[in-house]
C-alpha cells in the first residue's frame, strides 16, 4: 500500500477542521492582543530612550524562554488567579486551554512588533517632522497622518514575523488543553503514527506561508501605495479565517468531552471511553495530550467529563501521600478524597498499569538481577531513562528511599522511544508500565519490588463534579468497568505502538471494545 493511499491520511483529514480552526482562532487571539499591548508601548517609547530599551530587553528576555515553558508557566498562574477571585469575587474562569494560551503566545509576539514599530518611527526624516509641526500640526496630527503612514511597511515586516512565530509556537499549546495542529504531532509521537507527524509539520507549515504571504502583500501595497494590494492581502487573510473558522463554528457542540494524559494507554482508552459513548447516542470528542495534574485540574473545574486515572498516581501525585496501602484499601480511601472534591470514582477498569524498573531480560539474567535490590550495587555503573514526568514524582523520590538507588545517569524521553533505548543497550533500565505491550515485543522484564515502594495502579474512571448525577453517562460507561484485563491492554497497547492503519487509538479502541462485547 503506498504511503498516500494508507487510511490514516483520511483520518488525519476528518480531525482537520477542528484542529485547524482552533488553532486560527487562538492564532488570530494572540497576535491581536500582542498589538494591541505592543503598538501603544511603542508608540509612547519612541522619544523615551529609558522605556524604549526596558520594553525592548523585556520582550527579548520572553523570547528566551522555551515555548512550551512559556505556556506551561501561565496555567498555574491562572488557576491559582481563578480561585482568588472565586473566593473573593463570587466568579471564576477557566485557567485551561484557550487563555494561557493566548497570553502565553501574545507575549511572544511583542518583540517583532516592538521593534519594528519603534524601528519605523524612528527611522522617519527629521525634516518631514519639521514640516508638520510647521504647518501646524499638533503632536497627535503628526503621528496619525504622517509617522504612522510612514513607518507602516516597517511596522508590517514586524507583524508578519510575529504572526509566524505565533502560528508555530501556537502547535506547543496542547500539553494545555488548547487544540491545535499540534493535537497531530503529540498524538503521533506518542502512538509513533508518523502520517499524523507529517501532517500536522505540513499543515502548520503551509498555515504560516499563507498567512506570511498575504501579509507581504498587503505590506507592499503599504510600501507601493496600491491599495488593491492591500485590499487584496486584507481580504485574503479575512477569507482565510472565515473559511478555518465557520466550519468549527458551525459544527454542533459535543456533548461529553474525554480526556486522556500523554501516553499510548491513554490515547486507546479516551478513544474507548468516546467510541463506547457514541455507541450508546451521546456525542462525544476526546481532548488528548494533558499533563497528570493538569488533567485532574480540567476535570475538577469542568472543563473535561471523564477521563481514566490510576489509583497510585493519584494517591503520590496529586494528593501527596507517602504511604503504601493495600490496593482496596487504598482504593477506598481515594473514593471519599475525591467525593470531597465532588469527583465521582465511577469504577475500576479490571487491570493495573503500574510503574516499574525494567532492563533486557538477558541481561538481568546474565547479571543475576531479578528485583530491584539486586540492582542497587550495579545501579552506580548504569544509566536509567524514564518519561518527562517519572523523575520529579513522589513515587521515584519513595524508590531511592526504600532501596538507596543511584545511577550514573538519569535521561527523559517519550515513553514509546525509552523502550527502544533500553532493548538496544542505549541505556541500561527503564521505569517502563507494566501494561505496555513493548515489554514482550523486546523481550525484557520487570525488576520485582520486594520492598514494596510502588503503590499500586489500578486504572479507574473519573468523573467531574458536573456529571456526579449523570446517571445516562454513568450507564452508558457501565459496561466497560471490570472488563478488561492486563492481557488484553498489553495487546492493546502493543497494536497501538506499530505503524500502519490498524494501530490508530481509534482503530485500536474499536478491536478492544469488540473483545469486551465478544464475553
Amino acid at each position: 500500500m503506498s504511503l498516500l493511499a494508507d487510511p490514516r491520511w483520511s483520518e488525519a483529514l476528518a480531525h482537520l477542521p477542528d484542529y485547524l480552526g482552533n488553532h486560527v482562532r487562538v492564532s488570530v487571539a494572540a497576535l491581536a492582543l500582542g498589538l494591541i499591548v505592543s503598538l501603544p508601548l511603542a508608540i509612547a517609547a519612541r522619544r523615551r530612550p529609558v522605556l524604549r530599551g526596558a520594553l525592548l530587553g523585556l520582550a527579548s528576555v520572553v523570547q528566551t524562554v522555551p515555548g512550551l515553558a512559556l505556556l506551561a508557566l501561565f496555567y498555574p498562574l491562572l488557576l491559582a488567579l481563578a480561585s482568588l477571585t472565586a473566593g473573593w469575587l463570587g466568579f471564576s474562569f477557566s485557567a485551561f486551554g484557550f487563555l494561557p494560551a493566548v497570553l502565553a503566545l501574545a507575549l511572544y509576539s511583542m518583540l517583532p512588533v516592538l521593534r519594528n514599530t519603534i524601528t519605523g518611527l524612528s527611522g522617519v526624516d527629521p525634516e518631514i517632522l519639521e514640516a508638520a509641526q510647521g504647518v501646524g500640526m499638533t503632536e497627535r496630527q503628526s503621528l496619525l497622518m504622517v509617522e504612522l503612514p510612514l513607518a507602516l511597511p516597517v511596522m508590517m515586516a514586524g507583524i508578519r514575523t510575529a504572526a509566524v512565530w505565533v502560528i508555530g509556537t501556537a502547535t506547543l499549546s496542547t500539553p494545555i488543553g488548547q487544540t491545535s495542529l499540534g493535537n497531530y504531532i503529540f498524538a503521533g509521537l506518542q502512538t509513533q503514527n508518523w502520517v499524523f507527524v507529517l501532517f500536522g509539520c505540513v499543515a502548520a507549515a503551509v498555515l504560516a506561508l499563507a498567512v506570511d504571504q498575504l501579509l507581504a502583500l498587503i505590506e507592499n501595497g503599504l510600501r507601493n501605495r496600491s491599495r488593491a494590494r492591500t485590499g487584496l492581502g486584507g481580504l485574503g487573510i479575512a477569507a482565510l479565517i472565515a473559511a478555518t473558522l465557520v466550519p468549527a463554528i458551525a459544527r454542533p457542540h459535543a456533548g461529553y468531552v474525554v480526556g486522556a494524559k500523554t501516553f499510548t494507554e491513554q490515547y486507546v482508552l479516551s478513544a474507548l471511553i468516546a467510541e463506547q459513548l457514541r455507541a450508546t447516542g451521546l456525542p462525544a470528542t476526546t481532548r488528548a495530550g494533558l499533563g497528570s495534574n493538569v488533567i485532574f485540574d480540567a476535570l475538577t473545574a469542568g472543563d473535561i467529563d471523564v477521563y481514566v486515572d490510576y489509583s497510585g498516581t493519584l494517591w503520590a501525585n496529586q494528593f501527596h501521600h507517602s504511604d503504601i496501602r493495600p490496593p482496596a484499601e487504598l482504593l477506598a480511601a481515594l473514593k471519599a478524597t475525591l467525593a470531597a472534591q465532588n469527583i465521582t470514582l465511577l469504577g475500576e477498569l479490571g487491570f493495573e498499569n503500574a510503574y516499574a524498573l525494567v532492563m533486557p531480560r538477558k541481561r538481568a539474567a546474565a547479571l543475576g538481577i531479578h528485583s530491584i535490590s539486586d540492582l542497587v550495587a550495579r545501579a552506580p555503573a548504569m544509566s536509567i531513562a524514564g518519561d518527562y514526568e517519572f523523575f520529579s514524582r513522589p513515587e521515584w523520590a519513595g524508590i531511592q528511599k526504600a532501596y538507596g538507588l543511584s545511577f550514573r545517569a538519569q535521561r527523559q524521553m517519550q515513553p514509546d522511544f525509552m523502550y527502544a533505548a533500553v532493548g538496544s543497550g542505549e541505556v541500561d533500565v527503564i521505569a517502563g508500565y507494566t501494561s505496555d505491550g513493548l515489554i514482550a515485543k523486546y523481550d525484557l522484564v520487570t525488576l520485582e519490588d520486594d520492598r514494596h515502594a510502588i503503590p499500586p495502579y489500578d486504572a479507574i474512571v473519573l468523573l467531574s463534579p458536573k456529571r456526579r448525577d449523570d446517571e445516562t453517562l454513568k450507564s452508558a460507561l457501565q459496561p466497560l468497568l471490570g472488563r478488561i484485563d492486563i492481557a488484553e491492554m498489553r495487546e492493546a497497547n502493543l497494536r497501538a505502538s506499530g505503524n500502519d492503519a490498524s494501530s490508530s487509538p481509534d482503530a485500536v479502541a474499536r478491536w478492544l471494545r469488540e473483545k469486551i462485547r465478544a464475553r
